[in-house]
C-alpha cells in the first residue's frame, strides 16, 4: 500500500482516480482548488478532499509528509477556445506543476504519475500507399472549402491516412492547453533528471463517461453530442465526420493510474493510455444517437482551420511497462455513455488567474 497525494480531487477524471486507488487499498490524501470551470458555481468540496491550491506551496509542504507518490491531475483543462485563456493554462498548469516539482524536492517524494494528454502531439501520424511514412502540416483552407478534409502528401498530392502515433512521435501542440500540458512533461522530465527521480506521465487519449462536464465550450466531443441529444438537437458533427480518434472511458483511465502507481518507473517514461480501438467521430455521433432514439446527427461540412483530422494511439508501451490494457469497448462504453450522470460547469471559460 502506498501514501498518495492525488492533486485534481474532485474532477471529473480525479474523482474516478480517487475512487480506484482507495479500492486498490491505498491512503489517498485527495485536494482540489473546486474551480467553477470544472464544478460548477459554488460547488461543495466534496467529503475527505481538501481545498488546496497546488500554486500553494506552503500548503503542498504540510500535505507532503510521508507521501510515497503524487498523482498529479489538476489542471485546466479545454482546447484554448480562446488566447485570453493563455495566463489561466500558464499559471495553474504550469506554475502550479512546477511549485508542486519543487514542494516534492523539499519532501524527498521522488515518484510522480502525471495526468498529460495526447494534445501534445498535435497531429496524429500519416502514410501513404506511394510516399509511406509523411510529415504533414496544417491543411489548406482551400482545400477545406473544396470539402477535401484528408491530409495529402506535399509532393505527390497523394491523399493519406492515419497511422498509429508511438511515445516518441514528434511534440508538436496546436493549442494553448497543448502547449501547458507539453511545458508540465518537461519541467517533470527535467525534474526527474535533476533530482533522480520517476516520472511516469499518461498520455489520456479521448476520455468520456460518468460525470462527465455537460456541454461547454471546454466539454469534449462525446458531451457535447449527449447534451445536443437531450435537447432534442442532432449533434452537429464538423467537416465529413471521417476524423478518427481513440475513446477510452474514464474507468480505463482510473485503472491506468492505479498501475502506473504500482509500479514504478525509472526517469521519466510518457505513455499512450488509450483504448487502442479507433473510431470516428462521426461513428462516436451514430453511436449516442442510436442509444438515446435520434435525433440523427447532421453532418455539417464546416471546419476549424486548426483541427487535428487524425489521432490514433498505439496503446502497447503502456502494457509492457505498467501491464495497463483498456478494458471498456469504445462502441459499448459511447452507447452506456448516454444515459450516464453529467456534472454541471460554469460556462464561461477558462478561469482569471
Amino acid at each position: 500500500m502506498s501514501r498518495i497525494l492525488l492533486t485534481g480531487a474532485a474532477g471529473f477524471i480525479g474523482s474516478h482516480v480517487h475512487n480506484a486507488l482507495i479500492a486498490a487499498g491505498h491512503e489517498v490524501v485527495a485536494v482540489d482548488v473546486m474551480l467553477s470551470a470544472a464544478h460548477g458555481p459554488a460547488a461543495p468540496v466534496p467529503e475527505g478532499v481538501h481545498r488546496v491550491d497546488v500554486r500553494d506551496g506552503p500548503a503542498l509542504d504540510h500535505l507532503l509528509t510521508g507521501i510515497d507518490v503524487v498523482c498529479h491531475q489538476a489542471a485546466v483543462v479545454g482546447a484554448g477556445v480562446s488566447a485570453q485563456d493563455a495566463p489561466a493554462y500558464a499559471s495553474h498548469n504550469d506554475f502550479g506543476t512546477a511549485v508542486l516539482l519543487a514542494a516534492m524536492d523539499r519532501a524527498r517524494c521522488r515518484r510522480l504519475v502525471l495526468a498529460s494528454s495526447m494534445v501534445v502531439y498535435g497531429e496524429g501520424c500519416y502514410r501513404g500507399e506511394r510516399c509511406g511514412r509523411a510529415d504533414v502540416g496544417t491543411r489548406r483552407r482551400e482545400d477545406l472549402d473544396r470539402g477535401m478534409f484528408e491530409h495529402r502528401d506535399p509532393a505527390t498530392g497523394e491523399s493519406l491516412t492515419w497511422d498509429s502515433v508511438p511515445e516518441d512521435a514528434p511534440l508538436r501542440p496546436r493549442s494553448l492547453y497543448a502547449a501547458s500540458k507539453l511545458a508540465q512533461e518537461n519541467y517533470a522530465r527535467a525534474w526527474a533528471s535533476a533530482t533522480g527521480s520517476g516520472v511516469t506521465a499518461l498520455r489520456y487519449h479521448n476520455v468520456y463517461g460518468d460525470d462527465m462536464p455537460r456541454d461547454t465550450p471546454y466539454s469534449g466531443v462525446a458531451a457535447i453530442f449527449r447534451s445536443a441529444l437531450e435537447a432534442g438537437r442532432p449533434p452537429q458533427v464538423f467537416e465529413d465526420g471521417g476524423q478518427t480518434r481513440d475513446f477510452i472511458h474514464v474507468h480505463d483511465i482510473a485503472a491506468a493510474n492505479v498501475a502506473a502507481v504500482e509500479q514504478p518507473l525509472p526517469d521519466f517514461v510518457p505513455l499512450n493510455i488509450a483504448s487502442g480501438r479507433p473510431i470516428t467521430i462521426g461513428e462516436v455521433a451514430s453511436i449516442l444517437a442510436a442509444a438515446r432514439g435520434g435525433p440523427a446527427p447532421e453532418v455539417t461540412g464546416r471546419y476549424r482551420p486548426g483541427d487535428v483530422r487524425h489521432i490514433v494511439a498505439d496503446p502497447e508501451r503502456a502494457g509492457h511497462a505498467i501491464g495497463f490494457t483498456a478494458q471498456v469497448d469504445p462502441v459499448a462504453g459511447l452507447s452506456k455513455f448516454a444515459f450516464a450522470p453529467l456534472r454541471s460547469a460554469a460556462a464561461t471559460g477558462a478561469p482569471l488567474v
